[in-house]
């Protein structure tokens, strides 16, 4: 078994010996090959070594987590996968390590069930990067074109690509990636990448009546092009109609939806590099562009726009959390409308994307987690945690999210439904015992995750009584007995009665006992005084 090389990067020894004991390494098809206590050391190391990942803490003295990723990305050395481990929940963290590309943010204490099921997945992503590499190397024309399109080309290889391409010294040339969404086997482990090459190629060569030599580049989950500007010429469009009818040849030769990303024209093929990078600047545009699944790098740059690289607002998060927790679908089907629309016109990047669906998922799984309900059950988790290793438009993420959020919200009303078996019992209880406190029907509910009027109404059939008048009942009760047992004042036993104001409190007392506390207290004295006389 391949065993993929790790280094061990935080400045506690305790952290580091702590992982190495908690983790299987092997089982997680890892081991770990070296460690460092600061980012200076595990520079060097990173370099000398080049191992698959790198595991780091963000705080370190010398050179700190983030400003090691960002030498090593700086550097080119080496490209290994980044998880970061940290004991700070720090957005601007989160954020800066989206755009570094970081794999996994993982917070102390570490899980070993989370830290291992993340481990595992990299490995499978490595296993996969391992098996397209070998392909690549098998080809010796990708070998090639990956050197081209890298900028690491000589005199020697450009000339022979030219004639391969057929370039002419005026062409224009475009890089593009033709990319296949939401197939059939969206979340198989196998990408069709192969058979949709074969696909992309058939239908350039319609499109040009095989007048144009093209190669097609295989890489991760897409396929790259040289495309001469000269072959455009014979569209009114230009880019724009030649890419629309290569997606519509695609979308009736292929399972899913096809998106095209054209990167800027040079005018050498030694700058293609310069069109490749483009064309990836493209992809981040990805879901602004979701209902055509068309961008052109030129468009979007001549536009000045800027994509958002935030999370998700807080309002809709917890307004998201409770309509699932309400089962109110009506206003969860809006919500999430809301969401991708916002996605869309607020020009969210697919990582940030990423991320505002990790912040609701995890949401959803702590409610879950604080109701002993068993996340395992839900079919809807595997798509919703691992959509985003696989080509998936933001139309078909929208379901896949929708069919999560209610699943989730049924398998909560089942869980509540054993909770309320014995639950009233338990919320009489909870009142009698924090009366004295700021609490409403409507903390309690959120407390036992019930709706309020729900639990009003489960109330007065279980005890005849509504919620607000039992309230009142058990803390004038208490009130009374302060009055007869202390020489507290007023105010000071609305406040240990849980009114916040005394005057409140004399309305709510009088209302009860149809006499106001000094009224009462007044009465006890004078029964005393009474019953001394007597005497």
């Amino acid at each position: 078994m391949y065993l993929n090389r790790a280094i061990l990067v935080d400045d506690e020894v305790f952290t580091r010996k702590g992982l190495l004991k908690l983790i299987d390494w092997e089982a997680c098809g890892f081991q770990v090959i070296e460690e460092a206590d600061n980012g200076e050391d595990a520079l060097e190391r990173i370099e000398r070594l080049k191992p698959d990942v790198v595991i780091t803490d963000i705080r370190m003295p010398v050179l700190d987590g983030l400003e090691l990723i960002g030498q090593i990305m700086a550097n080119g050395i080496v490209n290994p996968y980044f998880i970061i481990v940290s004991g700070y929940d720090d957005f601007n963290y989160a954020r800066q390590a989206v755009r570094y590309g970081v794999h996994d943010f993982i917070l102390k204490p570490i899980d070993e069930v989370e830290f291992s099921d993340a481990l595992v997945r990299l490995s499978e992503r490595l296993q996969a990067d391992r098996e397209a590499q070998l392909r690549e190397e098998r080809l010796m024309s990708g070998a090639l074109m990956e050197s081209l399109i890298m900028g690491g080309a000589d005199e020697v290889l450009l000339q022979e690509w030219e004639r391969r391409l057929e370039v002419q010294p005026d062409d224009r040339l475009y890089y593009v990636f033709v990319e296949l969404n939401d197939a059939s086997d969206i979340l198989s482990m196998e990408e069709p990448v192969p058979v949709f090459k074969d696909q992309v190629e058939a239908a350039l060569l319609q499109l040009t009546h095989g007048e144009q030599p093209f190669y097609l580049h295989e890489h991760r989950k897409r396929v790259g092009i040289i495309v001469p500007e000269r072959i455009l010429l014979d569209y009114p469009g230009r880019q724009r109609e030649f890419a629309a009818l290569l997606q519509q040849l695609l979308g009736h030769r292929s399972e899913g939806r096809v998106f095209i990303y054209f990167g800027e024209a040079v005018t050498r093929l030694a700058d293609i590099q310069q069109a490749y990078e483009s064309a990836k600047e493209s992809l981040l545009f990805k879901y602004v562009f979701d209902d055509v699944g068309l961008i052109f790098y030129e468009e979007v740059s001549g536009q000045d726009l800027h994509l958002q690289y935030v999370g998700l607002e807080d309002k809709l998060y917890k307004q998201l959390v409770e309509q699932i927790e309400e089962l109110d679908f009506g206003q969860l089907e809006a919500s999430i409308h809301t969401l991708f629309h916002t996605f869309r016109v607020k020009l969210y990047a697919p990582e940030a994307v990423k991320l505002a669906i990790n912040q609701f998922v995890l949401g959803v799984l702590r409610v879950l987690q604080d109701m002993d309900g068993d996340q395992d059950k839900l079919a809807s988790l595997t798509p919703i945690t691992e959509w985003q290793d696989h080509n998936v438009s933001l139309r078909a993420l929208q379901g896949i999210f929708t069919d999560f959020a209610v699943e989730s919200a049924y398998y909560i009303a089942e869980l509540r439904k054993e909770q309320h078996k014995g639950g009233i019992q338990k919320i009489k209880a909870y009142i009698e015992s924090n009366y004295h406190d700021n609490i409403s029907l409507k903390s309690i509910a959120a407390k036992f995750y019930m709706n309020p009027v729900y639990l009003g109404q489960l109330f007065k059939k279980a005890y005849g009584v509504y919620f607000n008048d039992f309230l009142l009942q058990l803390r004038v009760g208490e009130a009374k007995r302060l009055l007869r047992q202390t020489d507290l004042r007023i105010y000071e036993v609305a406040e240990r009665v849980g009114f916040g104001n005394p005057d409140y409190f004399v309305t709510q007392f009088e209302k009860t006992e149809q006499m106001t506390p000094s009224e009462y207290r007044g009465r006890l004295m004078k029964e005393a005084a009474s019953k001394g006389t007597d005497r």
